[in-house]
């Protein structure tokens, strides 16, 4: 039977993700709107936003954190193109955004003494294949997969090479060693819930001496300069952003940030962990769904990937699978139960709901009897014409 209890907030998309709980535009009112980005009070904000995420990620003191164009993509584009080149590069792959970072690596940079450290889709690498006397490249959570390393244990804390990090879908979720990283981006979209457009860069001292130290042999496009002469810019890591930023998003960012102020990293850690709680007592007991990600220890509480494994289903060419998970989606949708749930394109058919920390537990259950009715409702309707 249709169940009778829908989610309040329907929005499940993995990104942009869903805004923290009771947000309304009203949370935009002291946009510094038609103002320069280098006016002292713009600049203010822009400020304000870094000091406070490093203060709520617990950032060392000596690292940087600055705000870059291109949302991640761009931040983390700009770390692997201003700091790769010295040494030999491993990069690990195990869903579409690390291979992204591979295409860089490989086909762009073409950088000599590098490998792919890859997995198909619901696993991970051998994580101790890893060589740190080599740079590593690596996604913390991969987003269209939802395989995400456990920790930090697999890093060498005396590597020689540099550890560049990924880390949008996991930070503010998931805990981060950041002795172990050296260039960490995310983007504040997914699990702060704010607007997309702009990216995050850390980096370590060691990321930071590697800057200073070694000039990349390839043409550096103007969004991706970290340098002023020799130096780094350290500009850009005190309000003075390589482009012009919106003062709307950085409003919107710092109404994210004081929410989550409020719960603490370990509170929105908490909350994250609450919805994959829920979804795994709910597969526990059904017979047609199960996680991408067989190994519970990297299982990821944000991009939670599920795989249908009904045999009726998987019966089914590709094609049709993704025309049913389109008709589930198509039904969800309908009701206002949940938007955008859909796996990612270049993962195998399923579904994929956001479990950050802006999505709140009783949503997530509520909307998972309506998973229940809704793929019965199609296998009926299917089978039946």
């Amino acid at each position: 039977m249709k169940p009778e209890l829908r989610p309040l907030n329907p929005r499940f998309s993995s990104g942009p993700c869903t805004k923290r709980p009771g947000w309304t535009p009203a949370a935009l009112e002291n946009i510094h709107q038609g103002r320069s980005h280098r006016a002292a009070e713009c600049k203010a904000k822009i400020n304000d936003v870094c000091d406070r995420m490093r203060a709520l990620l617990g950032l060392p003191d000596d690292y940087l954190i600055g705000i870059v164009p291109g949302s991640d993509t761009g931040a983390f584009e700009m770390a692997m193109w201003s700091l790769l080149g010295p040494r030999g590069v491993d990069v690990m792959a195990w869903e579409n955004f690390g291979s992204q970072w591979t295409t860089d690596v490989l086909k762009q940079l073409k950088l000599e003494n590098s490998r792919l450290l890859d997995a198909p889709y619901g696993e991970l690498p051998d994580l101790s294949q890893a060589n740190f006397d080599n740079d590593v490249v690596f996604t913390w959570n991969g987003t269209a997969a939802g395989v995400c390393v456990p920790n930090a244990d697999w890093i060498d804390a005396d590597r020689k090479g540099l550890t560049i990090c990924d880390a949008t879908s996991g930070i503010f979720a998931m805990d981060l060693d950041w002795s172990k990283l050296d260039a960490v981006t995310f983007s504040w979209q997914k699990v702060l819930g704010g607007e997309a457009a702009h990216g995050i860069l850390i980096l370590s001292p060691r990321a930071v001496e590697r800057i200073e130290t070694h000039t990349p042999p390839w043409p550096m496009p103007k969004v991706f300069r970290l340098t002023k002469g020799d130096k780094l810019n350290y500009d850009i890591f005190k309000g003075a952003t390589i482009n012009t930023p919106s003062m709307m998003v950085i409003e919107d960012a710092l109404d994210a940030v004081g929410w989550a102020e409020t719960h603490g990293l370990e509170g929105l850690i908490e909350r994250s962990q609450a919805s994959l709680a829920a979804v795994s007592d709910w597969v526990e007991t059904s017979d047609w769904v199960e996680f991408l990600a067989k190994d519970p220890a990297s299982r990821s509480s944000t991009s939670i990937c599920l795989s249908v494994i009904d045999p009726w289903f998987s019966a089914q060419d590709e094609a049709a699978q993704r025309a049913l998970i389109k008709e589930i989606m198509a039904m969800l949708e309908g009701e206002d139960v949940a938007y955008d749930i859909g796996a990612y394109p270049s993962a195998p058919p399923g579904l994929r709901l956001w479990g950050g920390a802006t999505v709140e537990t009783s949503d997530m259950k509520a909307l998972l009897p309506w998973l229940d009715w809704a793929f019965t409702e199609v296998k009926s309707a299917r089978k039946a014409a």
